[in-house]
C-alpha cells in the first residue's frame, strides 16, 4: 500500500495541477465517453494506456478473459451486463470494444482447467467461453493459447448480439461492434476484420 500512496503523491504533485480542469469539468458535465472497453483485469493490460485516452474518454468494464456472457435478465447478480446497459442505454457510448490479450490467465484455465486456490468462481465464469474452448481444440490450431483468446473475443461480440438492445442500436447503425487483441509482449494491438482474422495495427 506504501508504494500506491506514493504513486497517489506523484499524482497530487505532477498530474493533478494539469488536469484538474479536466476533472473539474468531467465532475460538472458529467462523463459522456465515446467508446466503451471490454476488457481483461489483468494488471498488464490497461486500456486507457493502450488507447492513449484522457479521462473521461472511455468507459471500461474489466472482468477475467474479458467474457460477455449472454443476456439473462434473471434477477441474479451480472456485473458485466449492467456495466453494459450503462454504457450502451444510458451514456450511449457509440463503439463498444471486446479487447482480448496474449498470455491471458483465464484462457489458460479455460484450456488446462483453474488452479485448485481458485475453484469457487473462475471455472463456473469461464464456462462461458465453452464454445470458444471447443471450436480451438477441434481446429488445426498449434497455439491453442493464441487461438483461445481470438475465438474468446469472436464469443463475446456474438454475446453481445444477444442483448435486444445492443442489437436494435447496430441495426439502426448507432452503434458499432469492434473485436481486438493486445500482445503484452510486443505491444501490438491487432483488430478483427470482416473475414474474421486479427490484423495488427499499422
Amino acid at each position: 500500500m506504501d508504494k500506491l500512496i506514493e504513486g497517489y503523491r506523484r499524482f497530487r504533485s505532477t498530474q493533478w495541477p494539469e488536469r484538474r480542469i479536466t476533472f473539474q469539468e468531467l465532475a460538472r458535465e458529467g462523463q459522456s465517453p465515446r467508446a466503451m472497453v471490454i476488457a481483461c483485469c489483468d494488471s498488464r493490460v490497461d486500456p486507457s494506456m493502450i488507447f492513449g485516452a484522457a479521462p473521461g474518454e472511455l468507459f471500461v468494464v474489466r472482468n477475467v478473459a474479458n467474457l460477455v456472457p449472454p443476456y439473462a435478465p434473471d434477477g441474479r447478480f451480472h456485473a458485466t451486463s449492467a456495466a453494459l446497459e450503462f454504457g450502451v442505454c444510458v451514456l450511449q457510448v457509440q463503439d463498444l470494444i471486446v479487447m482480448g490479450h496474449a498470455m491471458c490467465g483465464g484462457i489458460r484455465a479455460l484450456l488446462e482447467g483453474p488452479p485448485v486456490a481458485a475453484d469457487d468462481f473462475l471455472g463456473s465464469w469461464m464456462s462461458v467461453a465453452e464454445s470458444a474452448k471447443r471450436r480451438v481444440l477441434e481446429s488445426a490450431a498449434e497455439d491453442r493459447q493464441t487461438a483461445c483468446e481470438q475465438e474468446a473475443v469472436k464469443l463475446s461480440l456474438d454475446n453481445l448480439r444477444s442483448f435486444p438492445w445492443i442489437r436494435q442500436r447496430i441495426a439502426a447503425r448507432r452503434l458499432t461492434t469492434h473485436g481486438a487483441t493486445f500482445d503484452i509482449r510486443s505491444g501490438v494491438l491487432s483488430l478483427l476484420r470482416p473475414d474474421g482474422r486479427f490484423a495488427a495495427v499499422s
